[in-house]
């Protein structure tokens, strides 16, 4: 079962009676305010421990702002989603803070640890024993005192020059590289307590339009622009949430699919008839659901409720009808004829084809290039591409296989690595390649299996890429297909 929104065409206001537009604007901010109202009541509530409410939040709302039953449990509804919603963003802030403490830990100790031998090396010197340790970067070569890195060798000419021009640097270096990571730890543990113990509130209009009025030239020389917008902003979407009980699965909102009408009563009374409202993209689906649930005779066992939304947008409103759907149920699921695998990269998707027998038929690569692109831009190109990577998997009639990942916290996790491996995976659009993928599939039938992702690219190196000339990607995909279809590897004891 998932939710769909279906959006209808543009209802432009100078096609409507000036009673409807009033009565349309004052539902709106009529109930944005009492959505507004229960959450802060609520915010309050919960970071002062106090309840100085002896009615519960539905029936607070519903004699304070005067609503019937429906729009203040729709308001109230809504509150409670935005709450538990930034709940679980805190969650997520919370474990990439204990991630981000635990590498900068990390840090911390190899960097003591590289301070440490080099402070035992000072003290040879100071004994005039000069000794290095075995696996140190440091040694001396004949009369030479040599400092190997990665990309360059320091050469010192003599035990002198070597301990004051190098060691004493490198020491006061570290001692302060260890002072300013200290700080930082410091600082993330104070993060971490504050928000275990916060209570997360809402800037409704967005913080952005709420600043501008500060630093936008446009708004600080005319400050009532800016509350109009500003109102705008806030009070600019309504949505009343369905009832399986009712006739039409929303007690607020009655669409006729044969004369394409919306029905719908306001707050203050009016009752709104929006004629020839047609859906350009699920007008059969539409007409089809709330024929269901007008046919239905036990509405409160077999019932499906249908939620519906309005948006301003100026010049012209947006209807939405919000209805549960069940599942494709000509989904392939068969993986008889093998799986189509996948790895996903942050510039391209790694694709195999295996058959029935776990053996790669054929391997090609997707490539894109997301650098420097907005994150629209990101999304239609990803979507495009697993567009064309859906339609394969249909024509070759196979489901499809990928990787189960968490990039949530791997992106905050190595601070103080590699710079292009960072870049790479801050670039990695994950959630965006998964999500492309499954609604794809889901509209055209194929099923989308997620397998472990533990040593796919290391078992596709060892075991295939040289043998079945494949890219190191390809032979990970490969992996994945295999491991999909029940398969299990291990990486070579080498």
């Amino acid at each position: 079962m998932k939710t769909r929104a279906y959006f209808s065409i543009r209802i432009y206001k100078n096609v409507l009676s000036d009673e409807y537009v009033q009565a349309i604007t004052h539902a709106l901010f009529v109930f944005n305010q009492a959505k507004q109202f229960a959450f802060n009541t609520s915010v309050k509530e919960e970071r002062s421990g106090i309840n100085k409410r002896n009615k519960s939040m539905h029936l607070t709302v519903k004699h304070r702002y005067f609503l019937d039953n429906h729009y203040a449990n729709s308001a109230v509804k809504e509150s409670n989603a935005i709450q538990k919603s930034l709940s679980e963003l805190n969650k997520l802030y919370i474990k990439n803070k204990e991630e981000q403490i635990r590498t900068v830990k990390n840090k911390i100790k190899k960097t003591k640890t590289r301070l440490t031998t080099l402070s035992k090396i000072k003290k040879s010197f100071v004994k005039n024993i000069p000794t290095f340790p075995k696996n140190s970067n440091v040694k001396k070569m004949g009369n030479y005192f040599v400092v190997q890195f990665k990309s360059r060798t320091d050469l010192y000419y003599h035990a002198y020059q070597f301990e004051h021009v190098f060691l004493d640097r490198e020491i006061n270096r570290l001692k302060s590289r260890i002072g300013f990571l200290t700080f930082k730890q410091n600082r993330f543990d104070e993060e971490l307590k504050r928000l275990k113990i916060k209570v997360s509130s809402v800037a409704f209009g967005s913080k952005k339009l709420f600043k501008s009025q500060f630093t936008k030239e446009e708004y600080i020389n005319n400050h009532s622009k800016w509350v109009t917008d500003w109102e705008k902003s806030r009070y600019n979407q309504m949505t009343i949430s369905g009832r399986k009980d009712s006739v039409s699965g929303n007690f607020v909102f009655k669409y006729n699919p044969s004369d394409k009408k919306l029905h719908f009563h306001t707050p203050s009374g009016v009752i709104i008839e929006i004629e020839n409202l047609h859906f350009p993209y699920g007008q059969e689906k539409v007409e089809s659901v709330i024929e269901m649930q007008t046919n239905c005779k036990d509405k409160k066992k077999h019932g499906k409720p249908i939620g519906w939304s309005i948006e301003d947008h100026g010049a012209y409103y947006i209807f939405k009808c919000i209805v549960n759907e069940n599942e494709n149920d000509n989904i392939n699921y068969s993986k008889a004829d093998g799986v189509i695998g996948v790895d996903c990269n942050v510039d391209h998707f790694a694709i195999s084809n295996s058959n029935s027998k776990g053996q790669l038929i054929s391997s090609w690569s997707l490539k894109f290039d997301i650098s420097n692109k907005t994150s629209g831009q990101i999304t239609k190109i990803i979507e495009a591409e697993a567009i064309e990577l859906v339609d394969a998997a249909v024509k070759l009639n196979k489901p499809i296989a990928v990787e189960k990942l968490d990039t949530t916290t791997s992106k905050v996790s190595n601070r103080y690595g590699n710079k292009k491996a960072n870049y790479k995976m801050s670039m990695f659009a994950y959630n965006k390649m998964i999500t492309a993928i499954k609604s794809r599939a889901g509209k055209m039938g194929v099923a989308v299996f997620k397998v472990n992702p533990a040593y796919t690219s290391q078992i596709g190196k060892m075991r295939y890429m040289k043998r079945l000339e494949v890219s190191i990607h390809e032979a990970a995909s490969f992996v994945i297909a295999r491991r999909a279809m029940g398969f299990k590897e291990k990486l070579p004891p080498v």
